[in-house]
């Protein structure tokens, strides 16, 4: 038996409280007279159905701790997605992916359905991931040693990524209420071209772990700023499908000035593919022409059945991304009951977008990493918020994409640390 377990009358128990480790993540089926790609996807898997995953989130601790760090939700593929990829089993079809262009048409389709933005196809190019496909970026309008300007707290693998491929971190720190402290920006960007030399924004929008959604006004002041200090804007955009109701996602290149930037996009995070790996580089006007230096033999890094999964989720994978987002919806309030109920000292602003919590845990007296004690104490797996840089400390990321159920018994079990 995993440590830390005991048995009660109910199954295996945390000492901490006598908190039942088996929950059933709904307790009835979904009625079958409804079409399950409209029925909300955290309802629908057990904690026993998730524990069967051999995924990074569900193989990195003990099967007594609730895992609700990394970015996979816990939600069954939608049925489209799932039907595309067995097809492709079945014949066979696990090549090479031939190019990006029924990727870049997919995305091209749903940009404009749910963003009244138009993505020029012929300036895409399909690259492996959002991330290596942000260094392929980087190669091709900074050298080793140029600045990458980023605004934390962001997402941790800003740093590693950039820092590995020879570029130097600048920090613009978010400011009040995790928006962008343009003071702040204007200052790095001043330090980043100081030297003469070329530097990139790298943005996250909507923004990693904050969960804060750009809006229109802010990103033309980033442009507007991006030009006047000659900085290319690199956007991240993977949680751009995420937006949550009373936030509207802003594509980046969709803005005045935007004509030098580029954007990185992909379905992996709204439609749960992580596994499934490829994502699509898109250019401004002036960038075509960067992104067209790109070696070809970069888009064959991607997935090919990966490709074939964020097609179908594109195309056809709509409803079920509504109801996930209901869902996210739904959980996002009720971890506000949860928090004022069994926490009221942790402190955080609902998110816009994404599927994320950033969680000010400075008042309960638990030091620079409260995660570490969360874990250690009370069983539950949360991203650390020194991994995202200068803000982090004494704050933590917890991912929203499970049950109620789940989300429930997390909080429950934090606050018995304390």
């Amino acid at each position: 038996m995993a440590r830390g377990r005991t048995v009660g009358p109910h199954g295996p128990v945390h000492p901490t409280g006598g908190i039942p480790l088996t929950l059933q993540s709904h307790d009835t089926p979904a009625r079958t007279d409804i079409r399950t790609d409209t029925v909300n996807p955290l309802r629908r898997l057990t904690l026993d159905d998730l524990r069967r995953r051999t995924s990074m989130k569900w193989r990195a601790h003990p099967d007594d701790v609730l895992p609700l760090w990394v970015a996979e939700m816990d939600a069954p593929l939608a049925e489209p997605v799932a039907r595309a990829l067995t097809r492709a089993v079945a014949e066979g079809d696990t090549g090479y992916p031939v190019d990006g262009a029924e990727y870049a048409d997919a995305l091209a389709a749903f940009a404009e359905r749910r963003w009244n933005w138009r993505v020029e196809t012929e300036h895409t190019a399909l690259v492996p991931d959002v991330m290596l496909g942000v260094v392929e970026m980087l190669g091709l309008v900074t050298d080793p040693g140029d600045a990458v300007i980023v605004n934390p707290p962001v997402y941790p693998p800003f740093y590693a990524f950039v820092e590995h491929a020879g570029r130097r971190i600048v920090e613009a720190p978010l400011g009040a209420e995790h928006r962008l402290d343009f003071s702040a920006l204007e200052d790095a960007y001043a330090r980043a071209v100081a030297e003469g030399r070329p530097a990139v924004h790298l943005l996250c929008n909507p923004h990693n772990p904050t969960g804060t959604v750009h809006t229109r006004a802010e990103l033309e002041r980033v442009a507007e700023l991006a030009r006047e200090h000659g900085i290319r804007v690199v956007s991240d955009e993977i949680h751009a499908p995420l937006v949550l109701p009373g936030a509207v996602h802003v594509p980046y290149l969709s803005v005045r000035g935007s004509d030098d930037a580029f954007a990185l996009l992909s379905a992996s995070k709204a439609w749960n593919l992580a596994g499934c790996k490829a994502a699509l580089a898109v250019a401004g006007p002036e960038s075509a022409a960067d992104l067209a230096r790109m070696p070809e033999e970069v888009g064959h890094g991607a997935s090919h059945l990966g490709v074939i999964a964020h097609v179908a989720a594109l195309r056809y994978g709509d409803d079920w991304l509504d109801a996930l987002l209901a869902g996210v919806d739904e959980n996002r309030r009720l971890l506000v009951e949860l928090l004022d109920r069994h926490l009221p000292d942790v402190h955080h602003r609902t998110p816009q977008g994404t599927y994320l919590a950033w969680l000010d845990c400075r008042a309960l007296g638990l030091g620079d990493d409260p995660a570490a004690v969360f874990l250690e104490r009370g069983r539950v797996a949360l991203n650390s918020g020194l991994d995202f840089g200068t803000g982090g400390a004494g704050y933590v990321r917890l991912n929203l994409a499970t049950s109620p159920e789940i989300l429930t018994e997390a909080v429950r079990r934090m606050a018995t640390v304390l």
